[in-house]
C-alpha cells in the first residue's frame, strides 16, 4: 500500500513536499535534499516538465528516488502526450512499483522554454485520472486486458482562492468520480480563504493537502498576487517580509506557522509543501510547523 494512503487512512496528518528535476542529468542535490526529510514526510512529488520547460521526466526521478528509500508521487501532464504514450507511462509506473499519481492538464508550451512546441492535450486532468483508474482494474482504455496490473493512488490539484469557487468545487467532484482520493492545493498564504473552502468541500469524499509556498521576499509576494491566478498573499505577511532582516527565514517562520494553525484547527488533512528552487529548506519548515 502507497505509504501516503496508508498516512490518510491511519489518520494521519500527511506531509508531501515537490522537488523538480534539474535542468540536465545531475540529481545529486535533488536526492540529497529529498534524504534529508527522509521519514518525515509521506511522500516526494516529481513535477513533468513543470512550467512547460525541458528537464528529466518524472518517471525518471521518481525512480531513482525509489532506489533511495524514499516513496513518489508521479505527476503526469497531458500536455505533451496522447493517449497511448500516457498509458504506456502509467504502465511504466507500475513496472516500477510506483503507486501515488497527480494528474495535471498542464501549462501551455508557449510560457515555457520551448515556445514553438506543439502542445497535446488528448487528456486532460480528468481524463488522465479516469484512465489510470480504468489501468488499475487490469485494462486499457479501449478495453484490452492487461497482463499484470497496477495499484495507483491518484490525486489532482485544486485552487481554493477562485472566483467563483463553485466551478473549482465541481471539477473536485468530476475528479473524485474519475478517481482522484487526494487533493493538494495551489499556495494558500490566508486562513480565512482555507476555513471557507474547507467548510464548502467537507461533503467530499477524498483528502485536502494545503499547498505552502513559502515567501523568499516581499517583491515574491507582490508578484504573485499579480501575476500567478489563485494566489493571494495578505497585506500582513508583504510586511512582515518587508520588514525581516533574514528574508528566508522569515518566509520559514510564516510557513511553519500556518501549517501548525491549519493542522491545530483541523482545517486540513495534510500539506504539500513547495520550496520552488530551496528544498533544501523543507526539513527547516518542517521543524518551524513541528512535523
Amino acid at each position: 500500500m502507497s505509504l501516503l494512503k496508508e498516512a490518510f487512512e491511519k489518520g494521519e496528518f500527511a506531509v508531501t513536499t515537490e522537488m523538480a528535476p534539474p535542468k540536465g542529468i545531475d540529481l545529486s542535490h535533488l536526492v540529497e535534499c529529498a534524504k534529508a526529510v527522509k521519514g518525515r514526510i509521506h511522500g516526494v512529488n516529481v513535477t513533468d516538465f513543470q512550467s512547460a520547460t525541458l528537464k528529466a521526466t518524472s518517471l525518471a526521478t521518481c525512480k531513482v528516488l525509489k532506489d533511495a528509500g524514499l516513496e513518489p508521487v508521479l505527476q503526469i501532464t497531458g500536455r505533451d502526450r496522447n493517449r497511448i504514450a500516457i498509458q504506456g507511462e502509467l504502465l511504466s509506473a507500475g513496472v516500477f512499483d510506483i503507486e501515488n499519481v497527480l494528474a495535471l492538464t498542464g501549462d501551455f508550451t508557449m510560457t515555457g522554454d520551448h515556445p514553438g512546441a506543439k502542445p497535446v492535450y488528448d487528456l486532460d486532468s480528468v481524463g488522465i485520472l479516469q484512465v489510470a483508474n480504468t489501468i488499475s482494474q487490469g485494462k486499457d482504455m479501449v478495453g484490452n486486458e492487461l497482463k499484470g496490473k497496477p495499484e495507483f493512488y491518484l490525486g489532482a490539484c485544486v485552487t481554493p482562492k477562485y472566483d467563483p469557487v463553485e466551478l473549482q468545487i465541481l471539477k473536485m467532484e468530476k475528479k473524485i468520480k474519475a478517481g482522484a482520493r487526494f487533493f493538494q492545493t495551489q499556495a494558500v498564504y490566508d486562513m480565512d480563504t482555507l476555513k471557507s473552502f474547507r467548510e464548502k468541500t467537507k461533503h467530499l469524499d477524498a483528502k485536502l493537502m494545503v499547498g505552502i509556498i513559502p515567501l523568499k521576499s516581499a517583491g515574491m509576494a507582490n508578484y504573485m498576487n499579480k501575476n500567478v491566478p489563485g494566489i493571494f498573499v495578505p497585506d500582513e505577511l508583504i510586511e512582515r517580509m518587508k520588514n525581516a532582516e533574514d528574508k528566508v527565514k522569515e518566509g520559514i517562520k510564516i510557513a511553519g506557522e500556518f501549517i501548525r494553525q491549519a493542522k491545530k484547527e483541523g482545517l486540513c488533512d495534510g500539506v504539500h509543501i513547495m520550496a520552488i528552487g530551496a528544498e533544501e529548506n523543507v526539513p527547516f519548515i518542517l521543524d518551524e510547523a513541528g512535523l
